[in-house]
Parts: C-alpha cells; sequence; structure tokens
C-alpha cells in the first residue's frame, strides 16, 4: 500500500506526526508537502496528493490543513478523486465503506494526533462495501463526467 500525504501550513504538525505514525506501521508514503510552518497556498499541496491518487501512483492520500475543508474542496477537484473530510472514527470507516473515497481529509484545529492515527487506520483497512453502494458512486462518477443523472 501507498500513501499520498500532504498538508499546508496550518497542519505541518498533524502531518508530520501522521508520517511518523505510517513509518511505525511500514506503511510505505510519499510527502508532497508542505515542508514547514511558513504559509503556503493549500490547493498547491492537496492537488499534488490528489493527482497522484487519481492517476493510481498512489493507492489512498491523506490531506490536511486546519480544519480540512479547504484541502477536501482542493481534492475534490480532481477527477477520479473522492475525499472526505473525517472527524471521527465512524466517518472514516463508512466514507470507505459506502462512499469508496480513496483520499481522507483532516484539520489539526479538529482532531488530536491520536485521533488522526486511528482515522488513518481505520481508513486504510476498511472495505468499500460495493453492492448498492457501487450504483451511488457511480452516480458521483457520472457527475463528475458532466453527464445528466
Amino acid at each position: 500500500m501507498k500513501i499520498a500525504i500532504a498538508a499546508d501550513h496550518g497542519a505541518f504538525e498533524l502531518k508530520t506526526s501522521i508520517i511518523e505514525h505510517l513509518k511505525e506501521k511500514g506503511i510505505e508514503y510519499y510527502d508532497f508537502g508542505c515542508y514547514s510552518k511558513e504559509s503556503v497556498d493549500y490547493p498547491r499541496f492537496a492537488y499534488r496528493a490528489s493527482k497522484a491518487v487519481a492517476d493510481g501512483d498512489y493507492d489512498f492520500g491523506v490531506i490536511c490543513c486546519t480544519t480540512g475543508l479547504g484541502v477536501s474542496m482542493a481534492a475534490n477537484k480532481v477527477k477520479g478523486v473522492r475525499a472526505a473530510v473525517c472527524t471521527n472514527e465512524m466517518l472514516a470507516e463508512m466514507t470507505r465503506r459506502h462512499n469508496n473515497a480513496n483520499v481522507i481529509c483532516m484539520g489539526q484545529n479538529v482532531v488530536t494526533t491520536e485521533l488522526a492515527d486511528r482515522m488513518v487506520d481505520i481508513f486504510l483497512s476498511t472495505e468499500f462495501e460495493g453492492g448498492r453502494h457501487q450504483r451511488r458512486v457511480d452516480l458521483l462518477t457520472a457527475i463528475e463526467n458532466g453527464e445528466s443523472i
């Protein structure tokens, strides 16, 4: 499993903590930035990690900012990405199980590092259920492709 991870300056510390967690678990990752607390524009980093997931170079993405909201908006602009802001374990599980999300977004001012680690573990280990949920994911793809549904 390969993970694309990114954050802006507002979540540099959360990203660094998650990277340490991924290292401890032996999970391969690539850090798409940013690399300090110096102010940056979050769409650039969210795009880089999301595009890597959409292109199939990475299995999942973990992207963080102060709230998780901005990076999720940016990530969801990339065709093939289904990004979800998660604030608890249930959301991390259900967005994989029912929505087949491939990017999890979190906010440094919203979740603790311990909660972030648990959500990453749940997100990465939860399988998509398919079935009736596949039909709904297909509708999301149709919308993404500009089709009327």
